[in-house]
């Protein structure tokens, strides 16, 4: 019989299926009771990421989108841990970002925002953790966008990530935003995570310690995989 602790979830600690100031939920809420799907050995078996599969540029968003030119915009550093519920590293875990850029437009061809394109900014890295579970990413901080919620809302600036565990069946999705932004008190979307302790959990916190003196400003952003007080996943709402 194992000793491990074992952890109840805190069903108040994730947000509500619907949330009436944010419209999108009345849709993209399921009707019908969540599935749990048994992992198969395929599933555990792989693929392993391996360093060699990255590119030495990959976590560096302002080179990366190979223009031999630097991104515009704010310059910053994004990096932590991730985290078992016990505070112990998870080394070798592949984390992709994703974000709009410094003037709040992504690259996809269905963002119709006025901002411009950057033209040296692809707005998508990837590392994988070290032994002691950190990773950090160089990129520019993302600007602030508008959406179609009660007419014209406003997204703070934030970033996607993903989480891989040891296989493409073992994934997880979030956000975090930044410190100091005023928006994120504002977001219909940000404010479906009820707790404010929770919510601060999505919060990269300015860290002036490791800033790069005239390059950049640097922020940190731990991740806990699970536990009662996991950061909430997108993908993973009724808990870890």
């Amino acid at each position: 019989m194992s000793n491990t602790e074992y952890y109840r979830r805190d069903r108040n600690w994730h947000p509500a299926p619907i949330v009436p100031n944010y419209k999108s939920t009345v849709l993209r809420n399921p009707q019908r009771p969540l599935l749990s799907l048994p992992q198969s050995a395929v599933d555990l078996a792989g693929p392993v990421f391996g360093q060699a599969q990255l590119d030495p540029l990959d976590h560096d968003l302002i080179l990366n989108y190979g223009t031999g030119a630097e991104a515009v915009g704010e310059r910053i550093v994004v990096h932590g841990r991730v985290l078992d519920q016990n505070a112990r590293p998870v080394p070798g875990a592949l984390i992709e970002i994703w974000q709009a850029n410094a003037g709040g437009r992504y690259r996809h061809v269905r963002d119709g925002y006025l901002a411009a394109l950057d033209p040296n900014f692809g707005g998508c890295g990837r590392v994988l953790t070290d032994a002691d579970g950190k990773y950090a990413f160089r990129t520019i901080k993302p600007g602030p966008y508008p959406f179609r919620n009660n007419g014209s809302d406003w997204r703070p600036a934030h970033i996607h990530i993903s989480i891989f565990g040891a296989a493409f069946t073992q994934r997880l999705i979030t956000q975090f935003y930044f410190e100091g932004d005023p928006l994120i008190a504002k977001c219909p979307i940000a404010n479906t995570v009820a707790d404010a302790a929770a919510l601060d959990m999505l919060v990269a916190k300015l860290d002036l310690e490791n800033q790069g003196p005239f390059d950049h400003l640097t922020y940190r952003f731990d991740i806990v995989l699970r536990g009662r007080r996991s950061t909430f996943f997108e993908n993973r709402p009724e808990g870890n």
